[in-house]
């Protein structure tokens, strides 16, 4: 038989690694490729703000949008891979990446970049959001979830190195236009990938999820994914848990995509500091991401997970208080920056799935990660346009550095009070069924 004839699914399982493994690496690979639209917004400010006057503000709308979508999105896609599988669903998303990051070379008004950047390419990010990296984790992985989670959510980081000085590059030398080029080609050559590679489930290919004991099965899929999410809303939103884990996150997404990944870049800029040198600041801060959430993940299988998010939010939030003089040095003060704040970055992710678990129990582990990272990008949201605002009115970014830093301090004691809620959480209503472990 030719290697092309291959049916990876006949090949028998002793003879092959684990197919989790393979799911982890295909979405660790479109993770990656659909980044670019996460590294776009910070390199596209000042090229858009010097071609048509736009304000930062009206700009940053784009992006409020765009993060506001990524996370709302997040729990009905969590339920549409629980209904429809993740292949239909992840192919989709980044389909919808594409045509969105395409059109949008042609924009020449505000709401235009509002509609494809903000609501098209927001929605089939949504598809990609970390939820993804929690379904993927919690379906095909029974033991090594934390590290998956991790290696997953880093993915985005991956992306981000890989994409930002090519997208800064392509800006500065061919033309803005470039970039959204460049986000719809990168999107799109996943498709094939995941369309010949991913799986649904273990039992697709005749396997338990990886570690599962004997007679684990994958639940079946739910009937109806949208009932399914606002059930999951109303039956998690009755712990007070759920809430306190909801506003730590959502100080989260206050204090890193929707600020340092979309205004840093600008605010750089500001003090004089090349555009390119600081699009290559904030690759560092990626690459350095990549590191801190890997080891969040190994942590987060070993140590209260609680202990590691005040960890987190503290040191995240003293470094913010400290970047507005670090921008003025811009030298081994920045740099410190780079590498304390990078370490941060998203490291908060899988210790928040793990109180996810802990909190909503695992019948809704996955969309109550859903809404909870929906809170994470209302955060993200405001501070994308709040922070473009501030720019606009006061001449500086400092004040915005100054309420995330603050912010952060708050959540570090927060999460320390977080309790499970998952014994006392209430029955679910008959006729709509929890995703369990999706």
């Amino acid at each position: 038989m030719s290697t092309a004839s291959i049916d990876p699914d006949r090949i028998p399982a002793r003879q092959r690694v684990h197919y989790a493994w393979v799911v982890f690496a295909v979405t660790f690979v479109a993770i990656t490729m659909a980044a670019g639209m996460r590294a776009a917004p910070g390199v596209l400010l000042d090229p858009l703000h010097d071609q048509f006057g736009w304000s930062k503000s009206s700009i940053s709308v784009a992006v409020f949008i765009n993060v506001l979508l990524f996370g709302f999105v997040g729990p009905f896609a969590a339920a549409l891979m629980g209904r429809y599988g993740l292949r239909r669903i992840v192919a989709s998303g980044l389909v919808l990446i594409a045509i969105g990051g395409g059109l949008a070379a042609f924009v020449t008004k505000p709401w235009h970049l509002w509609v494809l950047w903000g609501v098209v390419v927001g929605t089939g990010a949504g598809c990609m959001a970390s939820v993804l990296a929690a379904t993927v984790a919690n379906r095909w992985f029974v033991t090594r979830r934390g590290l998956v989670t991790g290696s997953l959510t880093a993915a985005g980081a991956t992306g981000q190195v890989v994409f930002l000085q090519l997208l800064t590059r392509l800006s500065d030398g061919p033309g803005w236009k470039w970039v959204p080029f460049a986000v719809c080609i990168a999107a799109l050559a996943a498709v094939p990938l995941v369309l010949v590679l991913l799986r649904d489930k273990p039992e697709d290919v005749g396997l338990r999820a990886y570690g599962a004991p004997e007679g684990y099965r994958t639940p079946e899929p739910i009937p109806n994914p949208v009932a399914t999410a606002f059930e999951g809303l109303r039956v998690i939103s009755r712990t007070g848990a759920f809430w306190m884990l909801w506003g730590s996150f959502m100080v989260c997404g206050l204090s890193t995509n929707g600020l340092i990944q979309t205004h840093f870049i600008s605010a750089a800029h500001d003090h004089g500091i090349a555009r390119t040198h600081a699009a290559g600041l904030l690759a560092s801060i990626g690459l350095l991401d990549i590191v801190g959430t890997l080891t969040s993940g190994w942590l987060t299988d070993r140590v209260d997970p609680r202990r590691l998010l005040f960890a987190y939010y503290g040191l995240r939030g003293l470094s913010l208080l400290a970047l507005e003089p670090a921008l003025r040095s811009s030298s081994a003060p920045l740099w410190a920056f780079i590498v304390f704040y990078g370490l941060d970055w998203v490291a908060t992710v899988p210790p928040t799935i793990a109180l996810c678990r802990e909190v909503c129990g695992d019948e809704w582990a996955t969309v109550g990660f859903g809404w909870v990272f929906a809170g994470h990008q209302v955060g993200a949201a405001v501070a994308a346009l709040g922070a473009g605002v501030i720019r606009d009115v006061t001449g500086s970014y400092e004040l915005a550095w100054v309420i995330a830093g603050a912010g952060c301090l708050v959540a570090a004691l927060g999460v320390l009070r977080i309790g499970g809620g998952a014994s006392t959480l209430p029955l679910v209503d008959d006729d709509v069924s929890p995703l369990v472990t999706v």
